[in-house]
């Protein structure tokens, strides 16, 4: 009777022990194993094709074309393991107008039902609970006044640059200051920006769900590839 019940008390040690391995390890398994890393933050030089020839005359409307990217990026604690949430889409539309050193004028409107990640459960929460894409389908930035380069960039040349924009998420519009980062190419000008966004701010519901505890805040995250308007 006494070997039996050593050997229960051993039994379920070991159970526990397992059980918890699993708990902890699994998390830790399951992110950095079996899931894919989380994609880098978008960069200049991405999706770009650079044309031949002469630079084309920054005067005019530009347009956001092709290879063009918007996004977010949250840090999140899955049963006490840290990862990160990127979410993308390439469905990225809008204008914006340039005048001798100046941006003048922009707007871009980015599709919030595409935004995906690499987890179809976290885009359905995305979509339904978190910003309600049926009601809210897109989410807009607008430039609020010029934007002043002091200079016409040169082809190849990279130029940071501060704008005061409006920022509409959820049906919630704040002014916002964003760093532009720029390169003109010979037939193409490209912007990269990224812009922190506290939750509480747009309305955005606590996107937390059982055994998953998100952030407060995040990052807006856009690269736009922009082409001269005919």
């Amino acid at each position: 009777m006494g070997r039996f019940k050593r050997h229960w008390k051993a039994w379920l040690i070991g159970a526990i022990a397992l059980g918890l391995l699993a708990f902890v390890g699994g998390p830790w398994f399951y992110i950095n194993v079996l899931s894919e890393p989380p994609a880098q933050e978008l960069a200049l030089g991405e999706g770009q094709q650079g044309g031949g020839g002469a630079a084309v005359p920054v005067d005019g409307t530009w347009a956001v074309s092709e290879g063009s990217q918007a996004g977010y990026r949250v840090k999140e604690i899955l049963f006490g393991q840290d990862t990160t949430a990127v979410g993308r889409t390439g469905k990225v539309t809008g204008t914006v107008a340039l005048g001798g050193t100046q941006i003048t004028s922009g707007t871009v409107t980015v599709d919030m039902g595409s935004v995906a990640t690499d987890k179809s459960g976290r885009d359905a929460n995305f979509r339904d609970q978190i910003m309600s894409v049926s009601q809210f389908p897109t989410s807009t930035f607008a430039l609020q006044g010029p934007v002043d380069f002091g200079a016409v960039p040169a082809a190849g040349q990279k130029v940071t640059v501060k704008a005061t924009g409006q920022l509409t998420l959820r049906g919630v519009s704040k002014a916002v200051r964003a760093d532009l980062s720029v390169v003109r190419g010979n037939d193409s000008i490209q912007v990269q920006t990224s812009i922190p966004v506290m939750f509480a701010d747009y309305r955005i519901p606590d996107p937390g769900i059982p055994g998953i505890d998100i952030e407060d805040n995040g990052v807006i995250e856009v690269l736009l590839n922009l082409r001269k308007a005919p």
